[in-house]
């Protein structure tokens, strides 16, 4: 008996110290890049639906793929379904990420939280949009993480011109941009 208690013992005191950091990184507030402003007032409601990715910065779990949408839902709780979709050319297959949003303080400005792995968030800051909610731009936890968004497969070459002219004046580095391929029709 007092060999099978010092086991589960040891064994908690290497598991509690992980289990602690996973419940305090999950529950701690996610804040925006230093100088980055999200946008207030925010509605949720207009942002609702599906947004079309024009523009990324890369990182891993997007690489290559194209016609990148992602699709925000209401859920009853008041947070947010997120279900981000792609489709990868090499692998010739839809990708599709399932998760959830929360605002991480008032609901009229543009701050969440996102997670598509358990109690792992990540910051989803909407530093500028559209009057009529036709464009966006979203930085992440830190200024690697960029996207611009728009409610229509393309946008017109003025208002690109406009939206890199706003990325750079909030410190993203554009010639980095990846323009997501949505002109021909994925399979």
């Amino acid at each position: 008996m007092q060999t099978t208690v010092s086991i589960l013992m040891a064994h908690a005191y290497r598991v509690a110290p992980a289990l602690i950091l996973a419940l305090t990184l999950g529950g701690c507030a996610i804040k925006p890049p230093e100088g980055i402003e999200p946008v207030r007032p925010f509605a949720v409601q207009p942002y609702l639906g599906t947004w079309y990715e024009i523009a990324r910065l890369d990182h891993s779990f997007e690489r290559g793929m194209t016609h990148v949408s992602a699709e925000y839902r209401l859920n009853d709780d008041g947070s947010l379904k997120v279900i981000n979709r792609g489709y990868n050319p090499e692998k010739q297959a839809w990708n599709e990420a399932k998760g959830h949003a929360l605002f991480t303080g008032a609901v009229d400005q543009g701050a969440l939280k996102v997670s598509f792995f358990g109690p792992f968030y990540g910051g989803y800051f909407v530093t500028d949009l559209d009057k009529d909610y036709r464009w966006s731009l979203v930085v992440g936890p830190n200024r690697d993480y960029f996207w611009i968004l728009a409610r229509e497969s393309h946008i017109a070459d003025a208002l690109k011109a406009e939206l890199i002219a706003k990325a750079q004046a909030i410190g993203i580095d554009t010639t980095k941009l990846i323009w997501v391929n949505q002109t021909q029709p994925a399979p």
